[in-house]
């Protein structure tokens, strides 16, 4: 087994465990945490007035589901996502709402999406991911409509997002190897290096790719602070696997190192992401992928 399939069975494994679950849990509180930049791609997307949109790595159908409400009956929108608790989470949303979105479950690098179906490809955090991430950007690029616009919300680099890194930090005088992040690989901050992300996408079949930096204020309840440390990020990976004497120490270490982002009864922090737009590159271009 190559390393590339290891990665897939691990992110498989992770976002249909531990992972997806507690994405499920905590899906108000990242709902709340996230709008600004839900808004951000809704307002983006809908003022084009696509037919069809696919949402990538769509989690609990947040974006999806805005979406759906904004564009109308007129517009089919459809989520994917790796995770199936994720998945079941946004059809039973769409059920409650009676909004007409619908969910797939699948690793959307290699499913096999209707061909040249959707003039939207629209993702927030869910792009990070593939371990080749050409060959899912091509694979975008084949079930889009020659007229397609692509846009993407991703993450900047762990530099300019502390709050992002601030639980790993803490933890880690008290914690021998704990995960580290690394540079290029499938995770949070792969799509950091612009330069790269261009690559990625033109050699996928896009074109007039534009990344502009945007800073967003989140916020969120400071009583869900602990239950998002715990839960989220590469510490909450570890505890499981600590007495309850070291568990505590941890957990008491990295709750205080949030202190400077608490305000009162909410926490704040700027989120530094790239808003990536892009178009589907022309038929002779995009040959190879077809």
């Amino acid at each position: 087994m190559g390393p590339a399939r290891r990665n897939d069975d691990a992110q498989a494994a992770r976002w249909n465990g531990p992972g997806g679950n507690a994405w499920v849990e905590l899906q108000p509180v990242l709902d709340e945490m996230f709008r600004p930049l839900e808004t951000l791609l809704v307002d983006a997307v809908s003022a084009q007035k696509p037919g069809q949109v696919l949402d990538v790595g769509c989690g609990t159908g947040g974006v999806t589901l805005a979406l759906a409400r904004r564009l109308g009956p007129a517009s089919r929108c459809v989520g994917v996502d790796i995770s199936e608790p994720l998945v079941t989470a946004a059809r039973e949303r769409a059920e409650r709402e009676a909004t007409p979105a619908s969910f797939v479950h699948a690793d959307a690098q290699d499913h096999a999406f209707e061909s040249a179906a959707f003039d939207a490809v629209v993702s927030r955090f869910g792009v990070m991911f593939f371990n080749d991430p050409v060959r899912a950007f091509a694979n975008f690029r084949r079930a889009s409509t020659d007229r397609a616009r692509l846009r993407l919300v991703v993450w900047r680099g762990p530099a300019e997002n502390p709050f992002m890194t601030t639980a790993e930090r803490a933890a880690a005088p008290l914690v021998p190897g704990l995960p580290t992040r690394r540079p290029d690989e499938p995770g949070q901050f792969a799509f950091a290096d612009p330069d790269r992300v261009r690559g990625i996408l033109t050699d996928g079949g896009w074109a007039e790719i534009d990344l502009r930096p945007v800073d967003v204020e989140c916020v969120f309840p400071e009583s869900a602070l602990l239950r998002y440390l715990t839960r989220l990020g590469p510490v909450s990976q570890v505890l499981g696997g600590l007495d309850e004497d070291r568990r505590k120490q941890v957990v008491e270490t990295v709750r205080a190192a949030f202190d400077p982002f608490v305000e009162g009864e909410h926490v704040r922090f700027t989120a530094a992401c790239w808003d990536v737009d892009a178009r589907a590159s022309s038929e002779a271009q995009t040959r190879k992928f077809r």
